[in-house]
């Protein structure tokens, strides 16, 4: 059907891009003043390029078949930027910090809603640095990400995924993954029937509701008997969170929720998600979390780094900031609307729309191009689009303005 788009694809009108450019450049401006540069990285990547690390799922990939491999449309931006750094940017001096703004392509799944396929997405990557500061400094990137768009009722949802990773060791090793993939969805009822000891099952729906206030799941958790290396990982939590109060120049609304691991091999340390709470329920305005071995993967010495980023996503930030009011409501009008007098007028017309054009910073102009030419039907069309000048063009003498109500 030609006259429709493919399935999961969609067209951004006018309205719809305002909006998200609006989005978009409030992210920028913060993300510079944080000192992190813009890198754009390639929309095709080789499959194996996104497969590396076990960070994507390989049906979510919408591949392309050349002569010789398969591609892929990059599905997110971290792998990219991985492989861009370690290569490209080989030897460049550590931390790196990179934005992106950029469109991603996923498979439409059956949690899809509409069979979407093209996202938009705004992140960062601190790539060189590991441990508590650059822990902090993402959170709170992420804190002033949205308090620049306006954005009240969210918090972030906190998790660790090494810790999560230790304490799943007590399992027997066959049914670690069955009670990781549990917890991860929020499988209560899987925990409740696996075939596990008594001891086993109170530990499993233990970890299952490690959630809440940070002071109270690190006191849940300091109950149970952990290694040295589990307990150095709590006392770091404790001190991210500590660091985090101090620091933010607002309450940084964090929930600490151990529950929060993923179903891949992707994070190493912290995980986590920032939620707004809505009317019509909870939406997820974005995730991150620490990737410490991703980086060894595509160096061609195996040499590793650490790194820590996180992505927000575009549509889901429109659907929360539509009931606030902060988002124009209509696309920018022009500044004047030059008329040509008469058919032989138009290099004036359009040499005089070039000289206002040049008048100022941003001066929008548009000519009539001879679709109407009574005062009263051009003065409608100019008022319809918000347009508040008119200049009517001769070749020979000074235009006539009229500025509109």
């Amino acid at each position: 059907m030609v006259h429709q788009p493919p399935m999961g694809a969609r067209d951004l009108l006018p309205l719809d891009v305002a909006q998200k450019y609006w989005i978009e450049e409030r992210l920028r401006q913060v993300f510079r003043r944080w000192g992190y540069h813009w890198i754009i990285t390639s929309t095709l990547e080789r499959l194996d390029t996104l497969m590396a690390g076990g960070a994507i799922e390989p049906s979510t990939v919408i591949q392309v078949y050349d002569e010789d491999e398969v591609l892929g449309l990059r599905p997110e931006l971290t792998a990219s930027i991985a492989r861009a750094a370690v290569t490209r940017m080989a030897g460049a001096t550590y931390p790196l910090r990179l934005y992106y703004i950029a469109n991603v392509f996923r498979r439409a799944g059956e949690r899809i809603h509409g069979g979407q396929q093209e996202f938009y997405q705004a992140g960062v990557e601190l790539l060189g640095a590991g441990g508590l500061m650059a822990d902090a400094e993402i959170l709170l990137l992420l804190s002033d990400c949205l308090q620049s768009l306006g954005l009240s009722r969210w918090r972030v949802i906190l998790g660790e995924a090494g810790l999560m990773r230790s304490l799943l060791s007590a399992f027997p090793p066959a049914l670690q993954d069955t009670v990781r993939h549990a917890i991860a969805n929020l499988d209560r009822v899987t925990l409740e029937t696996l075939p596990l000891s008594p001891e086993l099952r109170e530990r499993a729906l233990l970890l299952f509701d490690l959630r809440g206030r940070p002071a109270d799941v690190l006191q849940r958790v300091g109950s149970l008997e952990l290694d040295a290396h589990q307990r150095q990982i709590v006392n770091t939590l404790k001190s991210l969170i500590e660091l985090l109060e101090e620091c933010s120049p607002v309450d940084l609304p964090v929930i600490l929720d151990l529950s929060l691991i993923q179903t891949f091999d992707y994070y190493t340390g912290i995980v986590f998600e920032v939620v707004s709470e809505t009317e019509g329920g909870q939406r997820v305005l974005g995730q991150g979390g620490r990737y410490d071995k991703l980086l060894g993967l595509y160096d061609p010495q195996g040499q590793t780094a650490p790194g820590i980023g996180f992505c927000l996503n575009i549509e889901e930030l429109q659907q929360v900031l539509q009931p606030t009011g902060n988002l124009p409501d209509d696309t920018i009008p022009c500044d004047w609307l030059v008329v040509p007098v008469t058919p032989h007028d138009g290099a004036a017309a359009f040499a005089y729309a070039q000289k206002l054009r040049g008048s100022g910073e941003l001066v929008r102009v548009e000519v009539e191009l001879g679709l109407r030419d009574e005062p009263e039907s051009l003065r409608e069309y100019a008022q319809r689009r918000g347009i508040k000048r008119i200049a009517r063009v001769r070749s020979a003498g000074d235009p006539e303005i009229e500025t509109l109500s």
